[in-house]
């Protein structure tokens, strides 16, 4: 028998995961299956690799010695995956991915078509949800990965940076301040503000840079916490405050007239966009494909 990175890669989940039977539901394997591999693991090196007891698993010495192996087989894996995505265009499969508000709303739709003449026979569902629900479902496997805006720390999830993102200062058209050539941060924060909800990604990056600045968050005049993208511009168009939003998200507003973007000295509100998945399950080759393709792009402004 050859030693083979599929029973590598189950030694792996069962030493991560602490049972037979949460590796089995990891890998979608039955818990028999799992032991069978194990069991011919054990008999390839002949030595016993993990001990069962009345709670958990542990491994022994020699499990021990082979989990960083096994570890580094699974990344090798990986990044040979990536490295050959770019050679296959004939992938075929079907890709079920979850994402947050902003880049499910707006910087996907204007990628999709491009990756889709590219890679004709790869579909891709897309499900619009928040980051606990992106996780759920990767966990169930019901999606494949995500893409969110803020890293996840997650101990069954890889959190990898994907596209580079920058939230600027949006105004309503004929606002004071577009007249005006370089804004400083104390003349912007004088005017109310519409904001996303608490706990949003694009919430969290404009309070931390804002605490970066020495501003303190308790003096900003908030007059209104929304719950989606949509909301926040059409408050902002009508002339309840202004905000900080991500210009993917304003592309038409701003090609109407309705709103303008406007830059501020000396801050910047970047961030990153993330790709998240289950550390115990290797990624489709079409999933790495379409996640090289994003790394590659410049978010549409």
């Amino acid at each position: 028998m050859a030693l083979n990175y599929h029973q590598l890669h189950i030694f792996y989940t069962v030493a991560q995961r602490g049972s037979f039977s949460a590796a089995a539901q990891a890998l979608h394997m039955t818990q028999p299956a799992v032991t069978m591999q194990i069991q011919s693991l054990e008999d390839y090196f002949g030595t016993k690799l993990l001990v069962r007891s009345t709670k958990r698993i542990d491994l022994t010495e020699a499990g021990k010695a082979l989990y960083p192996y096994a570890q580094k087989s699974i990344e090798l894996m990986r990044e040979t995956e990536k490295a050959m995505s770019q050679f296959t265009s004939m992938l075929e499969g079907r890709l079920l991915l979850g994402s947050s508000l902003t880049i499910g709303e707006y910087v996907l739709p204007r990628l999709l078509g491009p990756f889709g003449r590219q890679y004709p026979h790869i579909s891709i569902v897309l499900k619009v949800m928040n980051t606990t629900q992106i996780i759920d479902e990767i966990v169930s496997h019901q999606l494949n990965f995500g893409l969110v805006e803020a890293p996840v720390h997650h101990p069954d999830m890889i959190s990898e940076p994907v596209m580079e993102d920058e939230l600027k200062l949006v105004v309503p058209a004929g606002h004071p301040l577009s007249s005006k050539g370089k804004l400083r941060l104390e003349e912007v924060l004088s005017y109310p503000f519409v904001l996303r909800e608490k706990g949003s990604g694009t919430r969290q990056v404009m309070e931390e840079q804002l605490e970066r600045s020495g501003i303190d968050l308790g003096e900003l005049d908030i007059v209104m916490e929304l719950g989606s993208t949509g909301a926040v511009k059409s408050a902002v168009e009508a002339g309840f405050g202004l905000t900080f939003l991500s210009p993917s998200s304003v592309k038409h507003e701003l090609a109407l007239g309705l709103l303008n973007v406007l830059e501020i000295e000396n801050v910047t509100f970047k961030r990153q966009f993330y790709s998240i998945h289950l550390k115990s399950t290797l990624l489709p080759v079409s999933a790495v494909t379409f996640l090289t393709f994003l790394r590659e792009q410049k978010l549409p402004l």
